[in-house]
């Protein structure tokens, strides 16, 4: 299993997370020495080919500034390309590329359930995205090339955007400080802060480690629609005083006290992690399911025999909870009964051989739930 970091260029993780983490953009030197992108600006290129890969091509010019295009793109496409001025952003890289899902695993001191993807950005001199900012941290990893960061002012909802652009692109830019990313240098920003990063060499290959950060207003629409869901239409309000001497068209303090209690008797615990387990692992790239079937026989008897390595799909995830000694296994949007040992193990590791898990799992419960995530893919046999 690959390491999580535990030195950031010249802080230690600790220090990061006391410090920086969600509140101060901090630039980190040498975070990880002797890093070199595992893709060429050539490989970015043809994952933007692929139909089934998120992709986005960004042009400047003085007519028309940033301009966003949605891929697939087309070999022809990027043949008109000028020489500069231009980026290319591919989404979720490390569901395709292994050595940038053992990158994504370098980052788990953050929650894994908090970890999002890795986007990868390459641009020629000048190539850039705008002044813009985020909702969400992010770690700008310099995987190749050199790029210029500007650092700006606090952003939010109400700051103006410029017109003529489907990208939010800051109208208002303010730098108040300025770094050369090299690579292995990180550049981390906390959410709201303005940033410019321009391409400052041919080969300028930026890689971004995102986490996922849901609005107030997703977690209360999801998590109602959820509740809404697991009730019938029997259940209705009910008053429980009623004065006569109350004007009609006045709702009573007693109405809005019973309209708390019926909120509040949904928001337990339990109800809550087993929502909150399924909305942060569910895909944001599912892949198809296709006819899903279970191991036969003889499948599970080849697994005892051969005991293989066993995996995480790198497009699938994984984490859990325990509430009242009530453990649940959350795995790309399901949740699943299961032991704390095996629960445990399946969300704080990504390889094992097949017979460590299997001496996880105690009980028949366990034993069929690691046969559903082999056969629904979630979990992958490898040589």
């Amino acid at each position: 299993m690959t390491p999580r970091l535990t030195q950031l260029g010249p802080l230690s993780v600790e220090d990061f997370l006391q410090n920086h983490w969600q509140k101060q953009a901090v630039f980190l030197p040498g975070a990880l020495p002797g890093f070199r992108s595992p893709l060429t600006p050539n490989e970015i290129a043809g994952l933007a080919l692929e139909a089934d890969i998120e992709s986005r091509l960004v042009v400047d010019t003085e007519q028309a500034p940033w301009q966003l295009e949605s891929g697939p793109f087309s070999e022809t496409r990027f043949a008109q390309l000028p020489d500069s001025n231009w980026s290319l952003l591919v989404n979720a890289v490390d569901h395709w590329v292994p050595e940038l899902t053992e990158l994504l695993h370098k980052f788990r001191f953050i929650a894994n359930w908090r970890l999002d993807d890795i986007m990868v950005s390459y641009a020629p001199p000048g190539g850039s995205v705008g002044p813009h900012f985020d909702y969400y941290d992010v770690f700008l990893l310099q995987g190749a090339g050199e790029r210029q960061w500007q650092l700006g002012q606090m952003c939010d909802s109400q700051s103006p955007l410029r017109e003529g652009t489907d990208l939010k692109i800051l109208r208002d830019f303010s730098p108040a400080a300025e770094y050369l990313a090299k690579p292995g240098d990180i550049l981390y920003i906390p959410p709201g802060v303005a940033h410019w990063g321009k391409a400052a060499s041919e080969d300028c290959v930026t890689y971004s480690i995102g986490f996922r950060a849901p609005s107030h207003a997703d977690i209360l629409c999801d998590f109602a629609q959820e509740v809404a869901s697991k009730l019938d239409n029997d259940k209705r309000f009910k008053d429980r005083i009623v004065d006569s001497r109350e004007p009609s068209g006045l709702i009573t303090n007693a109405t809005i006290d019973e309209l708390r209690k019926i909120i509040v008797q949904h928001l337990d615990d339990r109800s809550i992690a087993s929502w909150f387990g399924s909305y942060m692992t569910t895909p944001k790239y599912p892949q198809e399911d296709g006819d899903l079937q279970p191991l036969s026989d003889s499948e599970v008897v080849g697994l005892k025999q051969t005991n293989p390595w066993i995996e995480v799909n790198a497009a699938s995830r994984f984490c859990y909870s325990e509430v009242d000694s009530n453990v649940k296994l959350f795995v790309d949007g399901h949740s699943y009964a299961c032991s704390l040992n095996l629960a445990s193990t399946l969300c704080n590791g990504r390889r094992w051989k097949w017979q460590k898990l299997a001496d996880c799992a105690p009980n028949a419960c366990d034993q069929n739930l690691l046969l559903e995530l082999l056969a629904t893919g979630s979990l992958l046999e490898t040589p």
